[in-house]
């Protein structure tokens, strides 16, 4: 198992390489958008125009060798052009379906808060089944299947905020951030007469990404490991600030992430540190603050500060192996 793990490692490795050739200084985005991969896992990302939230999600796509769409969503695109309709064909007397954009890999769903809430849920079944439903008939979709959404977290006017229940599905939310000075330089002038998108090539095979995620299944957790997750979750639900909490599918989440975390470390096994990297970026979507809290300007990460400091991380004695 160790030799299988060590090459999923390389893999993972190696398509992050290549992002990091497009995405500069921002080697920590890269990973939790690798990690997300490798667990099955669907990603928001929120954060300001033109910090490369597309560019990340495409590079991603590029350098796994995977099948990828995108999706500029706005108004007025319908749940149809998600998940794809039934048309009657005459040649064959019956309904014949036609697949949206959905039916890929992976799907980019750029600025997924200025669409519909109709056609936000129609990615609801994507999303945790794997499937959609047109017409009473399911459609399996291709494997692996992520989601990689974008929002503008500034821009209010024409949005329609993603409701609890959706943004419950996805594994984790990060923001990319501006770059520093000599980063933004370097962006500028590798950008003046190319696109740096041309040079990231297929390092990995969609047989790769399987086996990855396989691998990531079969990482040993010890069961300090498993109380410690549960306490840093079931926390959220006592706290006098969150009106709320996390569920157990944030637990979930959370175990996933820190085995694809402890997978790409080279690792066959938890550690406290793999969930304390974590805990913020799976969590913190997941929770909403009281009225009182949010007027104090309190945000969700300063409360989940808080509940970590007060949560007691196991010590791991011992290095076990799956």
């Amino acid at each position: 198992m160790e030799n299988t793990i060590e090459k999923s490692c390389l893999v993972c490795a190696s398509i992050m390489n290549e992002i990091n050739k497009v995405i500069i200084g921002k080697p920590d985005a890269v990973r939790l958008l690798m990690l997300s991969l490798i667990c099955g896992g669907h990603v928001l990302i929120e954060d300001v125009p033109g910090v490369g939230k597309t560019t990340i999600a495409a590079a991603l796509a590029k350098a796994t060798g995977l099948d990828f769409k995108r999706v500029q969503l706005t108004p007025d695109v319908m749940a149809s052009d998600i998940t794809g309709f039934s048309v009657y064909d005459k040649n064959i007397g019956k309904l014949s379906y036609n697949p949206g954009v959905v039916m890929t890999n992976i799907l980019i769903a750029d600025e997924i808060n200025r669409t519909s809430p109709k056609t936000q849920s129609a990615l609801l079944e994507a999303m945790e089944e794997k499937q959609v439903t047109v017409d009473g008939i399911t459609h399996k979709l291709p494997t692996p299947f992520m989601v990689i959404a974008t929002e503008n977290p500034l821009g209010f006017v024409g949005t329609y905020p993603l409701p609890e229940a959706q943004l419950d599905r996805f594994l984790l939310r990060f923001v990319i951030g501006y770059p520093n000075k000599q980063d933004e330089i370097k962006i500028i002038s590798d950008r003046k007469s190319l696109n740096p998108l041309d040079s990231v090539t297929a390092v990995a095979t969609p047989d790769d990404i399987i086996n990855a995620q396989r691998d990531v299944s079969s990482v040993y957790v010890d069961k300090d490991i498993y109380e410690y997750i549960v306490n840093l979750v079931q926390a959220t639900r006592s706290n006098k600030n969150i009106v709320l909490a996390a569920s157990p599918r944030a637990s979930i989440a959370l175990i996933k992430a820190a085995c694809a975390n402890a997978l790409i470390s080279g690792r066959n096994y938890v550690i406290p540190d793999d969930v304390a990297q974590l805990y913020k970026y799976v969590v913190e979507h997941r929770i909403v603050l009281s009225a009182e809290v949010r007027l104090e300007q309190t945000k969700p990460g300063q409360v989940l500060d808080s509940i970590f400091k007060n949560t007691k991380m196991p010590i791991i004695k011992t290095e076990k192996d799956s």
